[in-house]
């Protein structure tokens, strides 16, 4: 293509001539190409900002029609720190007290004092098997001879019956060592006895067992009603309430509905919603400006996506509301914004109703008549959802702005190769031409020599 012999002879057909011509032609063809190709690129980089703002915006909002949001309680207690109450997700809401008369205890055993830890508890040459029993239960057959120690024995019993009772070796002084036997649970069915079914074992282990702490039933009153449990953690007495009981005293217990849960979901949706909103209106702005005007300023399907969603807090509600009831507004530059006192009111005053309105359900009217309503926050979805869904809106635009890049990258190509092809023979053409020139412009050097040297001779 570059001849660098070009221009020799004439100084006219030069590689700069063929140069300054393909830079016109690339102005001409190639450039408006590029910057088209450019174009959909920018397209492409935004519809994917575009989609990542459409993935946040339809998770804030699947988790605003989901009922089990509407469901977490909270407790709150007053009065004495009596208790502590766990509600699980869906139970009722209520105000109730809890009086703890008495807490339930465990059962403790003491044997009787054995001079060392090491004290052996059979007599010489005795053997034999003992019985633990707790709870009703017995634990038989456990094994001991003449060279079974005290600790021996504690480690026997733990080994043995470690679920039902914890026991361990305490030094009272330097000659006293007792067996301490505490049952694992609390309550009054947890007796404690030792049975020998030999008699090689050490009484202060049977008859001398005594008590130190007689397990007890926890005493409680419910709303003033007297109630009793084997155990300080009660989960039979309210459906959906764990209780643990703390100390002797009173307690006011309100479950309530979990508000800071749902102000952090509706915070999150309204952030979503402006970060959404305010990205694609950036996107499809229109100006006489190159730098000023969006990338998808001509594109009607960004822009009906984005009315879609700027209208949809005006259209959802089934018919039995707005979101506007419920504390949400849009001012003039289309910024969303939440008055939670506006909601929280809501809430106190019908908190099963302001869940139909958000999840769906039946609609509780106010006149004696219900509408089963699908949810604003469903409806809100299922329209974005035409949008974002496999498929749908969003995936056939960035499949046709792929094709479009494609289309354009093969026609860049082409216009390219008809272009080398062009040059490559204008090449071969000019240097044709120059050699012509050259020899024109040699053969009138040589007449014009012989003319110059006739005249001289005749003179």
């Amino acid at each position: 293509m570059g001849i660098s012999s070009l221009g020799v002879g004439s100084s006219i057909l030069t590689q700069d001539v063929i140069d300054q011509l393909r830079a016109a032609d690339n102005a001409k063809f190639v450039t408006p190409l590029n910057t088209k190709i450019a174009a959909e690129e920018k397209k492409q980089d935004d519809l994917e900002v575009i989609d990542a703002h459409m993935t946040n915006l339809i998770d804030s909002i699947n988790e605003l029609k989901s009922s089990s949001l509407y469901d977490a309680r909270d407790a709150e207690i007053t009065g004495d720190s009596a208790v502590e109450v766990t509600a699980s997700s869906g139970s009722d809401i209520q105000d109730f007290s809890l009086e703890v008369v008495t807490l339930a205890t465990k059962q403790i055993e003491q044997s009787g004092t054995f001079t060392a830890s090491d004290a052996k508890i059979a007599g010489a040459g005795t053997s034999g098997t003992f019985d633990l029993n707790i709870d009703g239960v017995s634990i038989a057959n456990i094994t001991y001879d003449d060279t079974t120690s005290l600790t021996d024995l504690k480690n026997l019993i733990n080994d043995n019956a470690g679920d039902k009772v914890s026991a361990t070796v305490i030094q009272i002084s330097d000659t006293d060592f007792r067996l301490f036997v505490s049952s694992v649970e609390t309550g009054e069915s947890q007796d404690i006895s030792i049975t020998d079914n030999g008699t090689g074992l050490d009484a202060n282990l049977t008859t001398g067992l005594s008590a130190i702490q007689t397990g007890v039933n926890a005493s409680l009153k419910f709303n003033n009603q007297l109630v009793s449990r084997e155990s300080n953690s009660v989960d039979d007495l309210v459906s959906g309430l764990t209780i643990e009981l703390k100390e002797v005293g009173t307690s006011q217990v309100s479950i309530e509905q979990s508000r800071e849960t749902i102000m952090e979901k509706f915070d999150s949706f309204v952030e979503k919603y402006n970060e959404t909103v305010s990205g694609i209106a950036s996107m499809t702005t229109s100006s006489e400006s190159e730098e000023g005007r969006g990338s998808f300023s001509s594109e009607s399907t960004i822009k009906n996506m984005l009315s879609s969603i700027q209208n949809m807090i005006q259209s959802v509600g089934g018919g039995v509301g707005s979101l506007m009831d419920y504390g949400f507004d849009v001012d003039q530059d289309g910024v969303m914004s939440i008055d939670k006192d506006v909601l929280n009111a809501k809430l106190d005053e019908d908190p099963q109703n302001v869940e139909v309105f958000f999840a769906g359900g039946t609609f509780d009217n106010g006149d004696g008549t219900t509408t089963d309503v699908d949810g604003a926050f469903t409806e809100y979805a299922t329209k974005i959802e035409e949008y974002t869904k496999y498929d749908a809106t969003l995936d056939l635009l960035k499949e046709s702005i792929t094709d479009s890049i494609t289309s354009l990258e093969d026609r860049k190509e082409i216009t390219n190769t008809r272009l080398e092809g062009k040059y490559e023979i204008m090449a071969k053409r000019f240097a044709a031409y120059d050699l012509m020139i050259s020899k024109i412009s040699s053969a009138s050097s040589m007449f014009v020599e012989m003319a110059n040297a006739q005249t001289a001779a005749s003179s």
